[in-house]
């Protein structure tokens, strides 16, 4: 382990893929026990930890749609019975763990359900409220209820209820749900609580305000990232914008902070639509970019192992009605292969920084290197939807390379020029 803000990161984390597990629609069933059986398939296409969406008791006051939002949890130390038992829920974290992965929960400390247990049984101060005595509605999310973080009562319920998930039932570690709305003092405290218990807990933040890499959160969103890949993909920004954060990240960010980068996850897809909706014939380069990025985690989400090209319903059963193996699945796996071979691509302050080769159309190719140790990969990537006369010298870089992609032996050259079709590109490493 390396050392960040006075704790750790998991050294299973650095060459990590994670995937986001939609319970409710993986499989017809919809149960924890059906998706037990597709940990086999992740665990042999290379997936390190599985991030489980919200697991708990959904409410029943102004549930949305047949099923309910996730994020409206009447209980944080039950499980929903959609999705089974307790009895379930430990049975696939074993399962996990015997396949060498992670288990990694959804957890939403910003609110409640409109009829949790805590309002029912706590007091009244534990809930910011109305002039009329309700609990607050945070933002338009009628069902659920804004906890009072200026009751330190709720901080100890909150990390009493995270201990219970790591004492008792060995989870790994915590996405947590809207992070930046939760004051960061208590944050830190639960990553100190929780490090006590179980030192390599991970901890994600669905955020990337900076403060949450002081003592709280090992990895954040990229989604300043994210929305500058969707933008280039419909031709309403150019490379130089996905350039230029590159070193405004490394000027914002501690060296240390990990990035989670993703073409998808349930918020884009259910709300933004597919993937492929969004990036369009830009998809396949936009994905490798996600593994090849400075200091980041790739992210795939539910359906995206197998190309599943659907936006899923979030408060009602929809789920994918075949699924196998297949192309798609084989191109994961060379990302993920090469991800988890190449010590360069390593997530925070192990991995190699990006470095720019000089090219003739910066406006819509990025060129670059990463390079940590013995371990070298090298990414040309046109990012438009044009094709591009390359023309640049690799300098020191040109080599004997494998091409991540095809497994071809490739001789990058001192000089290259070549036409790159739109949205083509070329990994090697070596």
């Amino acid at each position: 382990m390396t050392t960040q803000n006075n704790y750790t990161h998991a050294e299973w984390s650095y060459s990590a893929v994670l995937y986001e597990m939609n319970v409710r629609q993986l499989t017809p069933e919809g149960t924890l026990r059906a998706a037990m059986d597709k940990l086999e398939f992740l665990s042999d296409l290379g997936i390190d930890a599985i991030w489980l969406m919200p697991i708990y008791p959904i409410g029943e006051e102004n549930r949305k749609g047949e099923l309910g939002s996730y994020y409206s949890i009447r209980d944080y130390k039950a499980i929903n019975p959609e999705f089974g038992t307790m009895e379930d829920f430990d049975a696939f974290v074993e399962k996990a763990h015997s396949l060498g992965m992670k288990v990694i929960l959804d957890w939403v400390a910003n609110h409640t359900a409109r009829d949790a247990k805590w309002l029912q049984s706590k007091p009244a101060d534990w809930y910011e409220r109305e002039a009329d005595g309700t609990a607050k509605v945070p933002w338009d999310w009628t069902d659920t209820a804004k906890l009072n973080y200026a009751n330190h009562d709720v901080w100890r319920g909150q990390i009493d209820a995270m201990r219970f998930w790591v004492e008792k039932h060995n989870i790994d570690g915590f996405r947590c749900d809207m992070a930046m709305l939760v004051p960061i003092e208590f944050w830190q405290e639960a990553a100190k609580v929780l490090h006590a218990i179980k030192p390599d807990v991970f901890m994600l933040a669905e955020a990337e305000e900076l403060n949450l890499f002081d003592r709280a959160f090992d990895m954040g969103y990229a989604w300043e990232i994210h929305h500058i890949m969707c933008d280039i993909a419909k031709g309403a920004r150019r490379v130089w914008d996905l350039r230029n954060i590159i070193y405004a990240d490394r000027e914002r960010y501690p060296a240390s902070a990990m990035r989670m980068m993703f073409t998808s996850n349930h918020d884009e897809n259910s709300w933004s639509g597919s993937e492929w909706s969004r990036f369009g014939d830009a998809l396949e380069v936009m994905t490798a970019l996600t593994f090849v990025w400075e200091a980041a985690m790739p992210l795939l989400y539910t359906g995206q192992e197998i190309g599943y090209d659907h936006s899923f319903k979030f408060f009602d059963k929809d789920h994918i009605p075949h699924y196998e193996a297949n192309d798609h699945t084989a191109f994961y796996r060379k990302l993920i292969n090469l991800k988890h071979s190449q010590k360069a691509l390593q997530a925070g302050e192990q991995g190699g920084r990006m470095i720019e080769i000089e090219n003739n159309a910066k406006d819509c190719l990025m060129t670059f290197v990463r390079e940590k140790d013995d371990s070298r990969v090298y990414a040309i990537m046109n990012l438009s939807p044009y094709t591009i006369h390359a023309n640049f010298n690799n300098g020191i870089y040109a080599s004997n390379y494998k091409n991540a992609i095809t497994g071809e032996d490739v001789l990058l050259p001192v000089h290259l020029e070549y036409d790159i079709e739109p949205w083509g590109y070329t990994i090697l490493y070596k």
